[in-house]
This record gives C-alpha cells, structure tokens and sequence, in this order.
C-alpha cells in the first residue's frame, strides 16, 4: 500500500499568546472591583477664614452629650458608661421628650404612632422638640475605630427606628426604600417630616485619658 505523501494539518498557536493578553486585557477593563469606601457622610463646607465664626447658641437641654476618650472611656450625658447596650433608646426617648413643644411640634406629636408617642416624656429638663434636639458626639484623636463607629451606628439606628415605625417599617426596611419610587418617596418624606437627623460630630481632639 502507498503511504500518503500529505501532511497532517496543524494548528498555528503562534497567536495564542496574543490572544490571552488581549483576554487578560478585557477582564481587567470589564471587571469590578469591590472597594472599602468607608463611612459615607456629607461634612460642612469649609468655613470662610475671612468671616468670623457663626453665634450659635442653644439651651443645654436641648443638646444630648456623648463623649469618647483615647482610652474608649464613654462619657453620655456627663456619666460614664461601660457600654452602649441602652444608647440607642436613651436617644429615642431625648429626640421624642416634647419638653416644650410649639403649636406646630404638637401637630407633629399628634401623628406619631402610639408607641412613639409613649417614649415622650415630656420633661422640661429635656429636649424642647425634634427639630431642636441635637445629639452631639465627641471623641479623641486615640479613640478606636470600632468603638467610633459602633456608637456613630447607634445614633443613627436611634432614627431610622423612629422613621420607620411612623411609617409601618422596621428600621432597615426603612433605609431599603427607593426614593425613585413615588409610593416609597413619599413614605421617606412622611417619616422624616418634623424630625431632622440632628447629629452634631464634632472635629477630634486630645480629650486625653
């Protein structure tokens, strides 16, 4: 029998080289990378140096103190505490005290649900109205992250649970709605009417130990 005189066909991977760079390429463009963005808050503009400092002033009773030391030493309201288990409550029940309320904050009182109306105190000690209480947080430049972090989350967990109780939600459901949504636009707008997010973050300093 005559042996064929062809020859076997083969592939050219001198290409192929090429080809998995090109690949490699693609996937770098293409992909995404998750990133740690940390803490995502809208800060003041910076002040102008050529204007003098705002005068402010506002009774102590409307101004809900926590204060952190480099050593993770909490200070709420000038008492020292070990942990922050009954902050968020604490906060609640200061936002909601209706100490002394104006014709429209009694409007505002009167449409919130029950159980948020039974947080109100009412104690002329404390705070004048939701728009007026502010809670302020101060810490040191030694203060740990994860401490500044859990209390920043309380504070304001202590909101987004009033929120979402005015509106039927539980605090995360709350934070889920989708403000390009008309129905769940207005459910945002209906919580938060009357209660701004007052939360007072102070620059850090050396408090010291």
């Amino acid at each position: 029998m005559a042996r064929s005189g062809r020859k076997i066909p083969e592939v050219n991977s001198s290409s192929m080289a090429d080809i998995a760079f090109l690949l490699l390429v693609f996937f770098l463009v293409t992909t995404t990378i998750a990133t740690d963005k940390g803490l995502t808050l809208t800060l003041p503009p910076k002040a102008d140096p050529n204007q003098p400092p705002p005068d402010i002033t506002k009774n102590e009773r409307n101004i809900f103190k926590i204060l952190v030391n480099s050593s993770d030493r909490i200070l709420i309201e000038d008492e020292p505490v070990t942990d922050i288990s009954g902050l968020r409550e604490r906060v609640k029940e200061f936002i909601l005290n209706f100490g002394k309320p104006s014709e429209e904050y009694v409007a505002i009182y009167n449409t919130l649900p029950a159980p948020l109306k039974a947080m109100s105190k009412k104690d002329p000690a404390s705070s004048d109205d939701p728009k007026e209480a502010v809670v302020s947080f101060k810490a040191d430049r030694g203060t740990s992250y994860d401490i500044y972090i859990a209390i920043l989350d309380e504070l304001q967990g202590a909101y987004y649970e009033i929120y979402g109780e005015r509106v039927g939600l539980t605090a995360d459901e709350f934070r889920s709605l989708d403000r390009k949504k008309p129905n769940e636009q207005e459910k945002y707008t209906i919580a938060r009417e009357g209660i701004p997010m007052n939360i007072s973050i102070a620059e850090p300093t050396k408090i010291g130990e």
